[in-house]
């Protein structure tokens, strides 16, 4: 397993795999790159450098829990870019990792040439779905079979009573089938939930500044929203495209948060196209 050293010391690890240019991926949700996969055969394009964020996967734990911050963890990105020899680099970010991709964009634009953002959390750039953005994505499923139960729990949680997380996990699939509850099933125990508690905490984030940093970044960006998205609702994810100059904008039909699940041929069809 291939490792580098972070600005702190700690060691981290990424996997290598697939072919050709190398991509830098980063992760979301503060657990390791093994959920990617390999992006449903993005690596017959690409060499994938699949980083495990600190404190996840084969990387080592800090010494500083306050290092999980993200805007913290800006440098170890950069120390994986050093590590790998790459003056400039493409970089692609699912869900919480493109809080990291845009912070780090903002330090360092001069050393992306072209991003990607995967259903992109965006919570940097101080952007976030309402309790009825929610509500209206979610009667798109209301003729699945597991809707109405779903559907409740969405409602109890939009409405602060609690109600069961769980229950509402076929919204972030485009298809709730073997597939999408194996990929579910394979993420148990996977998420370091200390590092998520810090990772967007008081001082993370300066929504104004990353704004202005993303509008001011004039290399190629490319945004894929999902249909189905509960976690990263397309209308939020177009909010987030417009801050740039001039992003190229792609919504996967039938898709949820993980689109490379859902269909693997329309995914990869859509990122190696930006990425050529």
């Amino acid at each position: 397993m291939p490792t580098f050293t972070a600005p702190d010391g700690t060691v981290l690890a990424y996997h290598a795999i697939g072919e050709g240019e190398p991509l830098i991926c980063l992760p979301g949700g503060m657990q390791g790159s093994a959920y990617l996969g390999d992006l449903g055969g993005l690596r017959a394009h690409r060499r994938l450098i699949l980083l495990d964020p600190r404190g996840t996967g084969e990387s080592g734990t800090p010494d500083d829990p306050a290092t999980y911050r993200c805007d913290r963890m800006t440098g170890d990105v950069e120390a994986l870019r050093e590590h790998l020899g790459l003056d400039r680099f493409d970089l692609l970010a699912h869900c919480a990792g493109a809080n990291l991709a845009a912070l780090y964009l903002g330090r360092h634009p001069e050393r992306v040439r072209r991003v990607a953002f995967i259903t992109p959390s965006t919570m940097a750039a101080g952007l976030f779905a309402t309790g009825d953005d929610r509500l209206e994505l979610a009667r798109l499923r209301e003729g699945e079979p597991w809707f109405p139960g779903a559907h409740a729990a969405l409602r109890a949680i939009v409405a602060g009573e609690g109600g069961d997380f769980t229950a509402i996990d076929p919204f972030f699939y485009g298809r709730w089938d073997d597939r999408a509850r194996a990929h579910l099933a394979a993420q148990q125990g996977q998420r370091n939930d200390e590092a998520a508690a810090i990772f967007g905490s008081e001082g993370a984030y300066d929504p104004e500044a990353t704004r202005a940093a993303l509008g001011a970044f004039t290399a190629p960006v490319f945004v894929l929203a999902a249909e189905h998205d509960m976690n990263s609702l397309p209308v939020v994810v177009a909010r987030f495209a417009a801050l740039f100059p001039d992003a190229e904008q792609a919504l996967q039909p039938g898709a949820g948060h993980y689109p490379w699940v859902d269909d693997a041929g329309a995914f990869v069809a859509a990122v190696s196209a930006f990425l050529r």
